[in-house]
């Protein structure tokens, strides 16, 4: 399959960020702005309360979910923002490592934050993220 997004490196920037710098597509492709994916079970309660891992495999796995309703895969994704509620690293660190082995080889351009508070009850991680898709 032919896909839209293509991931951008430069050796003049540091290879320690785990993610590419910039991603680009085709004028022609369609994008897919998603509303963040919050880590809510079916029933609308939070799960995987006072885990940052969990709640961020909740959040991807309702990600996939949105996207695949949308005609795409994590593989069409062109960047994300992750956010997390905490002002300690290894919070963020935690969140974000379970991100990234999301996406494997597909290593979007992405922000990772610690932010103050987010929208739901008990709730410590957002993802935010947009695709592109080629239409056949």
């Amino acid at each position: 399959m032919v896909r839209a997004v293509t991931l951008i490196r430069s050796a003049a920037l540091s290879d320690v960020a785990e993610y590419a710098y910039a991603a680009t597509a085709p004028a022609e492709s369609r994008l897919i702005f998603l509303a963040g994916a919050c880590p809510l079970n079916d029933d609308g309660s939070t799960a995987a309360v006072g885990d940052y891992a969990g709640q961020a495999a909740k959040a991807v796995e309702n990600m996939r979910t949105a996207l695949a309703a949308a005609g795409a895969s994590l593989q069409d994704v062109i960047s994300t923002r992750v956010l997390v509620a905490s002002a300690r690293q290894e919070d963020l660190v935690a969140a974000w490592e379970v991100v990234r082995d999301a996406f494997g080889a597909h290593d979007v351009p992405s922000t990772l934050m610690g932010v103050t508070v987010l929208g739901y009850d008990d709730q410590l991680v957002e993802i935010e993220a947009v695709a592109a898709v080629l239409d056949s």
